[in-house]
């Protein structure tokens, strides 16, 4: 099966997490999308954020070895395969701070919503993006310690 790289994101703002819905795929996830030609990880979650909710972001985890080369990229806190349908991702998660949270959804997002730790038990949130949220949450706690 033909695989995908991708980039997912959980914003963190005032201790809740933010989810879309997907219009598409039809399930609450994190923003994100394809990482395109000549593009960096971290490029390409900032543009998903922009694309699909108008959210300028900033990535906290920084890959904390020392570099010489040409960019020090964020450091992605999980990543997975798995199935959409016709193809798989191989897709890495970040955690996410904004700029502005203020959200504007374009085309490709039915809803979205602010989940605090206690909403992701609900069931419309899959379980993995429920580990995923609830891991982002835990991580943003540890850096505001």
């Amino acid at each position: 099966m033909e695989q995908h790289l991708t980039v997912a994101g959980y914003l963190v703002n005032d201790n809740k997490v933010l989810l879309i819905h997907h219009r598409k795929l039809d399930i609450w996830l994190p923003v994100g999308g394809h990482i395109e030609v000549n593009e960096t990880l971290d490029d390409a979650i900032k543009r998903e954020f922009l694309e699909e909710v108008g959210i300028e972001i900033e990535l906290p985890q920084t890959n904390p070895i020392e570099s010489t080369r040409v960019k020090q990229l964020a450091t992605p806190f999980h990543s997975n395969l798995h199935n959409v349908k016709d193809h798989n991702h191989s897709c890495f998660y970040y955690l996410c701070t904004a700029k502005n949270p203020t959200v504007r959804i374009n085309h490709e997002v039915k809803a979205y919503r602010w989940f605090t730790k206690g909403d992701l038990s609900e069931t419309i949130v899959p379980s993995d993006v429920r580990s995923q949220a609830m891991k982002a949450l835990e991580i943003y706690n540890s850096f505001r310690s």
